[in-house]
Formats: structure tokens, C-alpha cells, sequence
């Protein structure tokens, strides 16, 4: 029975957690499919971490590395895999950057708790309550604390600034090495995470749905206003018009008509995810149709028509927020 029940409380309770998290997502923000992947490359990160543990550890002492150095190595092994999801657009919303915090930190959990059962088969049951409840929750929560927070910071600062990421690093970072500090206390550390996390994902799963539903409102009235100024006659009387008239001294007229294309196809698509959006918090699942899926390809290619520049002049009526990028990725996985 021992035999069953140590990689079952070394595994379980993080992968529950995990799989809680995204049964709560109403809008069902971030699919099974990428979960699987970001829980895939928090194991990769971990097998890095073993390396650079494996060649620093012999030169201090193993209190002081586990306090004080393998802290902030980790969390900043772990916190690479959020920049590259935020970079990419893949997050939006403080749920999404929750969830796949917890991902990279289950990931990173799952590989380091079958390490050590590969090393100490016969540890006591205990040893693998505070590692499986313990440890491996404070894992993930290190991590999606560092997403939620470098998301809302970033938000604040209103584009890419990698300063925006410190608070989060550093909070990453202090609570590690604060569960480390009591070490000697497992049983309290471990009492603290399992009481403490679920209030602050609950925290954090409330205000974000109810950012998310106030975007989707605002978001709805200003795309579907501007779709309506492009497909009227009234066009050169609106601010739009007025700017793509002035437009036209900077650019050919070609291109012009193709910023007017890309901005049309812009905001139908918009206004397509955040209707998949809706859908799903309903319990729906509406799948991409071909119809769309030409729209994303007529895109691309004007896109790459109208150029860096032109995408750049277009910047004030694209509004493309993280949130805006954000929304098409999601439309167009």
C-alpha cells in the first residue's frame, strides 16, 4: 500500500489543483492542450534546474543554497516560460496568467517529486504529504504569483517593460525561500500553503471575470461602432475616415485600401473571439469555421501588404492592446 500511496501524494494534489483551476475558468480562457504543453516545458525547466543545482550546490552549504540561492534560480528558470507565453500574446487575463503559472510550477513539482522518490523509495508517508501538499503546491503558486502579478504590472505600464517583471520575480523568489525557511517546521509550511492558496486564487479568479466581463461589454460597443464607420457611406465624415485621408500624403493609394481591409478583417475577428467568449462561459464550444479561418489567411497576407509601417500608422484605431492581440490569438488556436 506504502508503495501506491507515496507517488500518489507526490503527484495527486498538484495535478488536482491544476485540473480545479481550469474546471473554475468559466470563460475557459487557456484549453486542456496548451495546459499539457506549458506543464510540459515546466518539466523541461526543471531538468535544467537539476543541472545548475548540481553544480552550485557543492560549493555552499545545503541550508544556505536551499534558502538563498535556489530560490531565485528556479523561480527564474520557471518565470522564462510565462515571458515567452506573455511575448508570444498567448496570456490576457489575470485567470490565464494564474493558470499557467500553476502549470509551469506543476511541471516543475511532478519532475522533482519523482526524483526524489527515485532517490528515497522508502522515505515515511509523512515526507510525501509535505511534498506533495507542500512543496509542489508551493511550486505552482510561486510561479502564477510572478504571472499574475508581471501581467498586471504590465497592463499598468501599458506596453513590454521588463522592470514590469521584478515584483513578481521578487515575491516568486521570497515565498521559495520563505517555504524553505521552515523546512525545519514542514508540517506548518505546509498547513500555510494549503489554506492560504485557494484564497488568493479566489481572489484573483473573481476580479479577473469580472475585468473580463466589463472588456467584453466595452470591447463589443467600440468594435462593432468602428465595423459599423467602415461599412457606411459616412466613412470620410469619422474620425477613421479623417485619418486614413490624412493617411494618404504618407502612403500610396494601394496600400491605404489595404490598411482599410486589414482593419475591417481586424475587428470582425475581434468581434468574433469575444463572441467565442460568450459562448463559452454559456457552456458552449464553437469551433473555428472555414469562413474564418480565410479571414485569418486574408490577414496575414495584408499584413504582410501594408508592412511594419503601415501596421504602425494603423496603431491608433487597432487598439492593440495586450488584450486585443491576445483575443485573436485565442481565435485563431
Amino acid at each position: 500500500m506504502a508503495e501506491i500511496l507515496r507517488p500518489a501524494l507526490a503527484l495527486a494534489p498538484v495535478a488536482a489543483f491544476l485540473a480545479v483551476l481550469l474546471v473554475l475558468d468559466s470563460y475557459k480562457l487557456v484549453r486542456l492542450r496548451a495546459v499539457v504543453g506549458v506543464v510540459i516545458a515546466g518539466m523541461l525547466v526543471a531538468g535544467i534546474a537539476y543541472v545548475v543545482n548540481g553544480a552550485l550546490l557543492p560549493q555552499l552549504k545545503f541550508a544556505t543554497y536551499t534558502r538563498y540561492v535556489a530560490p531565485p534560480v528556479e523561480e527564474a528558470l520557471k518565470a522564462l516560460v510565462i515571458v515567452a507565453l506573455m511575448r508570444g500574446h498567448r496570456i490576457g487575463f489575470l485567470v490565464d496568467a494564474a493558470i499557467c503559472g500553476f502549470a509551469v510550477g506543476t511541471g516543475f513539482a511532478l519532475v522533482e517529486n519523482l526524483d526524489y522518490l527515485a532517490i528515497e523509495p522508502g522515505s515515511p508517508l509523512g515526507t510525501w504529504v509535505v511534498r506533495g501538499f507542500g512543496t509542489a503546491l508551493m511550486h505552482g503558486g510561486a510561479t502564477a504569483s510572478f504571472a499574475v502579478l508581471a501581467l498586471a504590472f504590465l497592463e499598468r505600464a501599458g506596453r513590454w517593460r521588463w522592470r514590469a517583471l521584478l515584483p513578481g520575480y521578487a515575491l516568486a523568489v521570497l515565498l521559495h525561500s520563505a517555504f524553505n525557511h521552515f523546512l525545519l517546521w514542514p508540517l506548518q509550511a505546509t498547513l500555510g500553503i494549503v489554506f492560504v492558496l485557494p484564497l488568493v486564487f479566489w481572489a484573483v479568479f473573481s476580479r479577473s471575470e469580472a475585468a473580463l466581463g466589463e472588456w467584453l461589454g466595452r470591447g463589443f460597443d467600440a468594435d462593432a461602432e468602428t465595423l459599423q464607420l467602415i461599412n457606411a457611406a459616412g466613412l470620410p465624415d469619422s474620425p477613421i475616415g479623417r485619418y486614413l485621408h490624412e493617411l494618404k500624403a504618407r502612403f500610396h493609394g494601394p496600400v491605404v485600401a489595404d490598411m482599410l481591409c486589414y482593419l475591417r478583417l481586424h475587428t470582425e475577428l475581434a468581434l468574433r473571439a469575444k463572441g467565442v467568449l460568450l459562448a463559452r462561459e454559456n457552456g458552449f464550444d464553437v469551433p473555428l469555421d472555414e469562413v474564418t479561418r480565410e479571414k485569418f489567411a486574408e490577414l496575414g497576407y495584408l499584413e504582410k501588404s501594408v508592412g511594419r509601417t503601415g501596421l504602425l500608422a494603423l496603431h491608433p484605431m487597432l487598439r492593440r492592446s495586450r488584450r486585443d492581440l491576445w483575443q485573436l490569438y485565442l481565435l485563431g488556436k
